[in-house]
């Protein structure tokens, strides 16, 4: 774990917005299939999103209609836009994804940011 870096969370109001990046860490890599994770205290880590690398993307049931996924145009930063947030949306966000690394796609992970929803 740690070779991606993800941004962005902290203390949200119930009904706000946030958006969490994700880049490979210490290096501008291209990010291939990504996905989404997150893990409430006491609960198992879930899949919240995915996105291939042709762009196409899932949702949780949880999520949809709210969350949304992306990366940018030089496929080197993804994204989760967070919106209407919820009080069960609190949890510790992990990205996950394929990172171009010395000639081969290598799957990564991060050490997760924190998003806390308050009433």
């Amino acid at each position: 774990q740690g070779q991606l870096v993800e941004s962005g969370g902290g203390l949200v109001l119930a009904g706000g917005t946030a958006r969490l990046s994700c880049t490979a860490s210490g290096r501008r890599s291209l990010l291939n299939n990504m996905r989404w994770y997150r893990q409430a205290p006491g609960k198992q880590r879930d899949l919240v999103a995915s996105i291939t690398g042709g762009g196409r993307t899932t949702y949780s049931d949880s999520v949809k209609g709210r969350f949304t996924i992306s990366r940018d145009n030089t496929a080197t930063t993804g994204y989760l836009q967070m919106n209407s947030l919820k009080l069960e949306d609190t949890a510790v966000y992990y990205c996950n994804a394929e990172v171009w690394d010395r000639g081969q796609w290598v799957e990564y992970w991060g050490k997760g940011t924190l998003v806390t929803v308050s009433s």
